[in-house]
């Protein structure tokens, strides 16, 4: 999925050493527990997030499912949870009304507004419309059920003139992460009337700077996160091929020699990626990073075994993964580091479906 603008759970004013927990070994268990105990009860310091909580839940249960653990969960249960937060017109005329007709984030984004409109609500959102068919998948919920020529339709009403994406009807940023989550929902409803494929591909196209990498936006510094989702989103609309990296001298659509050559530099010293030069190396780019890679073809470049150091210092007593080595783990980069370990190959895990962000298991309904 496209990076989420989401803070980790904060932290305690002082953190233990970095070597307060020396495993060195990748210990699933532990992970799983974690996973579980989010699944059951968030702790109080997600609670600025509620308004995040299906891409919480995503990571919760693409997490179980990577781990070959989403059997701790009740599917059925969770496909009608997640089917609650779908919004829907409440009558014809409200078809047309340039709304989208997606899923909400939580349910406080579903409360009607004011009616002299001095209050606005979320309203449905592209990402959580990525996270919500991406847990349905996992689960095993037909997504033919869902009325996917409204949610299409309506999507249509968040591109811009320029290809880009807003991310939710009222007005917000426009970048590569909502992208991404555009042509992800395509994919999965196997239905492109969401977008203007051309449009798109040339926005993101433009998104590529002068050092290869990817800005979430034209002229932006390049970023592992929007590097990740530019080429993510080619993928999954068919605009670049299966192995990139044997095909680039003249038929690419983007400069694939140069962003190979910025990729292979966010591996830094400690063996992490990072997601910009000169920033710490940081748990969640073993997934930015890594997987664009993988999906490039350049994955045999990455020196695993400091990859893997690495992450392990990241790696809590209490399951999970942190952000930097020797802080307590968070949501986000436990999920991020257990995806990092898919890619590695760690026995007793689910592969995964780089480009969607969810095994391939669930990715192929097989």
């Amino acid at each position: 999925m496209a990076e989420p603008e989401l803070e980790p759970m904060e932290e305690p004013p002082s953190p233990p050493p970095p070597d307060y927990y020396s495993n060195p070994e990748f210990d699933k268990d532990r992970h799983v527990t974690f996973l579980q105990m989010m699944y059951q009860l968030l702790p109080w310091q997600y609670q600025n997030q509620e308004i995040n909580r299906l891409t919480l839940a995503y990571f919760v249960i693409s997490g179980l499912d990577l781990l070959s653990s989403i059997d701790r969960v009740d599917k059925a249960a969770v496909a009608s949870w997640v089917l609650s937060f779908q919004a829907h017109p409440k009558s014809e005329d409200e078809r047309n009304d340039g709304q989208f007709y997606g899923f909400h984030g939580s349910r406080t984004s579903q409360f009607p507004g004011e009616s002299r409109g001095v209050l606005s609500h979320n309203g449905s959102h592209l990402a959580s419309t990525y996270c919500a068919l991406s847990i349905l998948k996992i689960v095993g919920y037909n997504l033919s059920s869902i009325d996917s020529e409204m949610m299409l339709t309506s999507m249509r009403n968040l591109q811009q003139p320029d290809g880009s994406f807003m991310p939710i009807h009222i007005g917000a940023e426009t970048d590569l992460r909502f992208m991404y989550c555009a042509a992800a929902i395509c994919f999965m409803l196997e239905d492109w009337r969401g977008m203007d494929k051309e449009k798109a591909k040339e926005y993101i196209i433009n998104c590529q700077s002068y050092d290869g990498g990817f800005g979430l936006t034209p002229g932006s510094e390049s970023h592992g996160g929007a590097t990740y989702c530019a080429v993510a989103s080619l993928r999954l609309m068919g605009f670049i091929g299966d192995d990139a990296l044997s095909n680039s001298a003249t038929s690419s659509i983007v400069n694939v020699p140069l962003l190979l050559s910025w990729i292979l530099q966010r591996q830094a010293t400690d063996g992490g990626f990072q997601g910009r030069p000169n920033k710490d190396s940081d748990t969640c780019y073993a997934f930015w990073v890594g997987a664009t890679l993988r999906i490039l073809g350049g994955h045999k470049f990455i020196d695993e075994k400091e990859l893997h150091r690495f992450l392990l210092t990241c790696q809590s007593e209490y399951g999970g993964f942190s952000k930097f080595p020797g802080q307590f783990p968070d949501l986000y980069h436990s999920y991020y580091g257990i995806t990092a370990f898919s890619l590695l190959g760690e026995s007793g895990m689910s592969s995964l479906c780089v480009e969607l962000g969810i095994t391939d298991q669930a990715a192929t309904g097989i």
